[in-house]
């Protein structure tokens, strides 16, 4: 039942405080929310002046119901902050989201070209190089048609033959030797003679024939070795076809002999026309002893090398 003191309460002050206390059960509810949601404590002065607008006078009824409802009709909402020390504010769960998966992009498929008859490749496979151009034909000779002869470069003309001048010195660069020309002659037996074995380090021109450079074959002739040791020609043997045998000139001028080849003939076959004959060119033959030696006989072979003109220098 309602107190005494409503019941002298006009209508309307009922219907006043109906609605005050509506206002304030609302009010402590919202209140109550608030501080449940920001986990903060309820407005204490707020929550009395509820109370006291719920339970008014006998003679404030009205006006207290009133107050209450122009206070509270609007409540100030204060700024959410999170005190330090305190866990964050709860908040309402917001649903799963699941992220939309994208449907993958299909790779681009191309149409694999078939192999041709006869290729290598296999099946499936990707063709990445393109197809190489078909060879020009090349024009076949008609029947019976001679070919046309690429000429081959032409090698320097040989230097013409040089007028008569004795020898004076002859230089072997490739077995760095350059000994000074004595002139010979024949033994008693009509053979070419030897330079003196007193002295191993020259070499004899024979005289009587031509002179290095003349149209012909000249003959330098040296020994191997001596009673004393190796002599000016020990290692003739060792010269290959492309040395050259250099040879000063009284006239001031230098002979030089390109080697043709290098040959060992025994004393018994030994071939004086291929030795000493002329070509028709200017011409060289160095001669020394080879082979093996007997103390009574001397040395069994010779070793010719046979060499012709390439060129003319000065000398320095």
């Amino acid at each position: 039942m309602a107190p005494r003191s409503l019941a002298r309460l006009t209508r309307r002050q009922r219907r006043l405080f109906r609605l005050a206390r509506t206002v304030t059960v609302t009010t402590v509810l919202v209140t109550g929310g608030i501080w449940w949601a920001g986990d903060e404590e309820p407005d204490a002065p707020a929550l009395a002046a509820a109370a006291a607008a719920a339970a008014p006078g006998p003679a404030e009824a009205a006006v207290g119901a009133q107050a209450a409802l122009d206070h509270k009709a609007k409540p100030e909402t204060k700024p959410e902050t999170k005190p330090e020390g305190k866990p964050e504010a709860r908040s309402a769960v917001k649903p799963e989201t699941r992220p939309v998966a994208k449907p993958e992009a299909k790779p681009e498929t191309r149409p694999v070209a078939k192999p041709q008859a006869g290729s290598t490749a296999k099946p499936g496979a990707k063709a990445t190089a393109k197809p190489k151009a078909a060879p020009k034909a090349v024009p076949k000779a008609a029947p019976g048609a001679v070919p046309k002869a690429v000429p081959s470069p032409r090698s320097s003309p040989p230097p013409a033959p040089l007028a008569r001048s004795r020898p004076v010195t002859v230089a072997v660069p490739a077995i760095t030797i350059e000994a000074p020309v004595l002139d010979l002659g024949l033994d008693g037996e009509g053979r070419l003679a030897t330079p003196p074995m007193e002295n191993p380090d020259v070499v004899g021109w024979y005289a009587k024939g031509v002179t290095p450079g003349e149209r012909g074959t000249a003959v330098v002739v040296g020994h191997r070795d001596t009673r004393t040791g190796p002599a000016i020609f020990v290692s003739l043997d060792s010269l290959s076809a492309g040395n050259t045998v250099r040879v000063a000139r009284a006239d001031g001028k230098v002979a030089v002999f390109t080697v043709d080849r290098v040959v060992t003939y025994s004393k018994t076959g030994f071939p004086d026309k291929e030795v000493y004959g002329s070509t028709g060119r200017p011409e060289l033959r160095l001669l020394t002893c080879g082979g093996a030696f007997d103390p009574g006989k001397g040395y069994e072979a010779n070793i010719v090398v046979f060499a012709h003109l390439t060129d003319i220098a000065q000398q320095i």
